[in-house]
Order: structure tokens, then C-alpha cells, then sequence
């Protein structure tokens, strides 16, 4: 009779209403304590180690951040009024900003424009500062060489991507090309393969990520192989004209034809004149 009455509170507890909740929790927190004790660490150690490719890189970029970045993105990179947080941005991002020479930034403004690297800037400093971020939350990775090798992708397809996502901001051929608010998609005339791929993956000021889900990585390099082959292709006309496209060459045909009409009508106004005067 005792046991029985055990056995129905207990069945009773576990009929409340409050106990599939409190299980739920428990669950979840079992589960978030696993994931922050043994793999969150492991998981920024590979991207770090991606990243920097040397144990000390980590340690090195953080001094070269304190040096340069700080005043701006704070002093754990958690953000300014000066400058965003770079918690979770990610190598790439540290390095297509770096090498592109438009951090550190001069003057804060619509649009940090691509400027000569700073003198202490090498390739060893900008893998040791991206390796520091990196190590702060995460983020995409700088490509390999295979991932952003144009000799590797076809710029046929790639033509018809880069026509469909980005020839409203960059122009056909990459010129570039004014946004508003003072901001401008740049020229990619001078962008190298690897910046090309990491301003996709991490979408730089008014650039909008393309993550692999939208743009596989095959097709990042596809486009790579297209942009790389336009901009190597010469003139056939002689004059580029911006290749802009046809606003510019229709401005200049109509200067260049009105200005051969009036010089033809005032030839052959001076003519007339001379031949009544004899």
C-alpha cells in the first residue's frame, strides 16, 4: 500500500505541467556547456591555425593590433565609435582590408577608398594581425591559392554570374561605379584574385556578402577567371574610354560628330564668302 502511493507522487511529478520544460532545459544546457567546454575551443585553435599557419602568430597579431587598430576598433577589438567590432569578421577580412591598404584607415568617411599599404604592412604582419582576429571569434579564412586560381575557372560561366550579381554596382567590365550617399563600388582593376574572392565571402562596406550558400566557391573563381580576363584584354577601338560603356562612347561620338558638323559648316561658309569676294 506505501510502495503504491510512492510509485503514484512520482508518477504525479512527472505528469506536471512544468516538468517537460525544466527537462528541455536541462538539455540544453548539458548540451551548451559541451559545446562551449570542448568544441568551441578547437573550432577558433583550426580557424587561427588556418589562418596564421605558426602557434606565435596569434600572439604577434595581437601586438600589432594594440599598435595600429586599437584606437579605432578598441582595445579587445569590440568596436568604437570610431570603427565596427572585428569579433567574428575573420582573417579574410583582415586581410583584403590590409593588403588593399584601406586599413588602417586615415580619415573615417562614407567610404574607405584603396590606398598604397602602410609602411610596416608585409605579408608575414598581415597574416600574424589576421590570425589575432581570427582567434577572437572566427569568420571566414583567407582562400587558398587553388580556390582563387584563374587559370582554374571558366570566365564564360563566370561572365554570366558577375553580368547577374554585380555589373549594377562594378560595371561590366569592373570599372566601377558611383552608389549613393557618398558611397562608390570600386574599380577592380587593381583587386588581386585573393581580394576578389574575400570581399565576396565577407562583403566590405556597401558590398553585400556572397557566402557559398548564394555563390559556391567554384563559381567565386569562375567569376575571378572573367574579371581577371577583361581587364587583360586590350582595346580593340584603341581607346578604352573608361569602358564604361556606351553612355560614354555615345557623349563622345556626339561631341566628336557635332564638333566635325559645326568645323564643316564654318569651311564651307568660309569658302562661299571667299568665292563671292573674288
Amino acid at each position: 500500500m506505501g510502495t503504491g502511493i510512492s510509485v503514484n507522487r512520482i508518477t504525479a511529478r512527472r505528469r506536471h505541467p512544468l516538468a517537460r520544460y525544466a527537462v528541455l532545459l536541462l538539455a540544453l544546457g548539458l548540451v551548451g556547456g559541451a559545446y562551449t567546454t570542448f568544441v568551441l575551443p578547437q573550432t577558433q585553435s583550426a580557424d587561427a591555425a588556418v589562418a596564421s599557419g605558426k602557434a606565435d602568430d596569434v600572439t604577434e597579431g595581437a601586438k600589432l593590433f594594440a599598435a595600429h587598430c586599437s584606437s579605432c576598433h578598441g582595445l579587445q577589438a569590440q568596436g568604437t565609435e570610431n570603427g565596427p567590432t572585428l569579433v567574428g569578421v575573420g582573417a579574410a577580412s583582415v586581410d583584403f582590408q590590409v593588403s588593399s591598404g584601406r586599413m588602417p584607415a586615415a580619415n573615417p568617411g562614407p567610404q574607405v577608398p584603396r590606398k598604397p599599404p602602410a609602411d610596416w604592412v608585409t605579408p608575414d604582419k598581415i597574416r600574424q594581425l589576421s590570425a589575432y582576429v581570427q582567434s577572437l571569434g572566427g569568420g571566414p579564412t583567407v582562400p587558398g591559392k587553388e580556390q582563387v586560381d584563374p587559370a582554374l575557372g571558366d570566365p564564360a560561366k563566370g561572365g554570366e554570374l558577375f553580368r547577374a550579381n554585380c555589373i549594377s554596382c562594378h560595371n561590366w567590365v569592373g570599372a566601377g561605379g558611383a552608389l549613393t550617399q557618398g558611397k562608390y563600388a570600386p574599380n577592380l582593376n587593381q583587386s588581386t584574385p585573393e581580394q576578389i574572392y574575400e570581399a565576396m565571402i565577407t562583403g566590405p562596406q556597401a558590398m553585400p556578402v556572397f557566402n557559398d550558400s548564394t555563390i559556391t566557391p567554384e563559381q567565386k573563381r569562375d567569376m575571378i577567371a572573367y574579371i581577371v580576363g577583361v581587364r587583360e584584354q586590350t582595346d580593340p577601338g584603341g581607346f578604352g574610354l573608361g569602358r564604361i560603356g556606351p553612355v560614354t562612347e555615345g557623349l563622345v561620338a556626339w561631341i566628336v560628330g557635332l564638333s566635325a558638323l559645326a568645323l564643316a559648316a564654318i569651311w564651307i561658309t568660309a569658302k562661299k564668302r571667299q568665292a563671292n569676294h573674288d
